[in-house]
């Protein structure tokens, strides 16, 4: 029988038992409203301020200083349109993003740019990495914030957070940074790091889709972005997602219990599958060897599709992504690719593989042994390859 093998935890990742453990009683027996006075009401009320305490104290934060939301999107869209909005009437109306963000914040810049704001996108390179000098350069009398990826969601390049959080600070200008594919996997402490305003998202780390946290720096007032009840201390309306609210704070203490010695084993893993799959011919590594997170491995093969490479590793059982981007009905390569500099050609043949502590030495085993075989079919029927060979297109 065929292996499986779950290489797109960057995607999402599986429930762990221990948080699903710590969910169920409260989605069988404490499902009273927190919001209600009674015993049942005020346990499911403590049980999230508890939890806050617990995420929190992952990041370095106070209690008060943590917000939960539905996602991660939301939390971005929270942190940039709030500040938008708040600072507006300063006359601060600039924002400083990078061109390769998550669609969060970049359909968010684009929906503030049409109100009137001002938005610069820094390029990245070729390694996908951005400067502080950058950031410092870029920061005008009307900047209102600074939003800049902790680590990047396809090619896994992690940004120098601290320097820019420290000029930022420096020229108080508020600093947010989306964090999704981060915390878990890379040590984050707020404070140390100057860091304002932070999302995540509970499904990067083994806890359920549906809950995630915006990190605002005590100081800091934004409008809410969902008006209604008064929960979340009155900025953020809807009843609270109690059970998942308690399995995002258990998935974040045990993502964050030992994080230097889960890079040292996963980062072994995944500079094997880099070094395996690089034997093929005209494979490229994107983005950084080294300023990576430990578990992502994104390669382009010349030659291929994206959709058909996926397809053919999933009748082999292994489960990844691509750099096209065909999941989402588009036809266009990656902004992601695009803004390192790849060529469409390459772009549309570029696979994301992202391993977790969960993945085994077989598991990279098995991958290493079926992905270049696979490439080599592919090619052998792709009249782009046969013209890339001849030199008629350039890589």
């Amino acid at each position: 029988m065929k292996r499986f093998v779950y290489a797109d935890n960057a995607a999402t990742t599986q429930v762990s038992q221990e948080v699903l453990e710590a969910m169920l009683p409260w989605l069988k027996d404490g499902y009273g409203n927190p919001s209600s006075i009674y015993a049942k009401g005020r346990e499911a009320g403590h049980a999230i301020e508890t939890a806050r305490q617990k995420v929190a104290a992952a990041l370095g934060a106070q209690p008060g200083e943590i917000y939960f939301t539905g996602c991660g999107s939301e939390s971005d869209n929270w942190a940039l349109k709030g500040t938008a909005h708040k600072l507006a009437a300063k006359g601060k109306k600039h924002l400083i993003t990078t061109a390769f963000e998550h669609h969060a914040i970049l359909h968010s810049c684009a929906a503030l740019e049409k109100e009137g704001f001002e938005v610069t996108y820094l390029p990245v390179g070729e390694k996908g990495i951005i400067t502080a000098q950058q950031v410092a350069d870029a920061i005008r009398e009307d900047t209102a914030l600074v939003s800049i990826m902790y680590a990047n969601n396809e090619i896994g390049t992690i940004q120098p957070i601290a320097e820019i959080g420290e000029i930022c600070r420096s020229r108080g200008v508020w600093f947010h940074t989306d964090a999704v594919q981060a915390v878990g996997n890379v040590p984050i402490n707020v404070a140390e790091q100057n860091i304002d305003m932070l999302s995540m998202s509970g499904h990067k780390i083994h806890a359920p889709k549906g809950v995630g946290v915006l990190y605002i720096r005590r100081g800091i007032s934004i409008p809410n972005l969902m008006d209604g009840g008064g929960q979340e201390r009155g900025h953020r309306a809807g009843t609270e997602n109690v059970a998942s609210i308690v399995g995002l704070a258990r998935a974040i203490e045990t993502a964050c219990a030992d994080i230097p010695a889960k890079i040292e084993r996963v980062t072994k893993m995944r500079n094997r599958i880099i070094d395996g799959l690089l034997q093929v011919p005209l494979a490229r590594l994107n983005g950084d060897r080294d300023r990576r997170l430990m578990g992502n491995v994104n390669i382009s093969f010349p030659g291929v599709e994206g959709e058909s490479l996926l397809l053919s590793l999933d009748l082999l059982g292994i489960c990844a992504s691509s750099g096209s981007a065909c999941t989402s009905g588009s036809l266009d390569p990656s902004h992601v690719l695009l803004s390192i500099g790849l060529s469409h050609e390459v772009a549309h043949g570029s696979l994301r593989i992202s391993i977790s502590d969960w993945t085994s030495d077989e598991d990279v085993d098995y991958i290493i042994e079926n992905v270049p075989p696979v490439i080599e079919k592919l090619r052998a029927m792709s009249p782009m390859w046969e013209h890339m060979q001849k030199g008629e297109i350039v890589l």
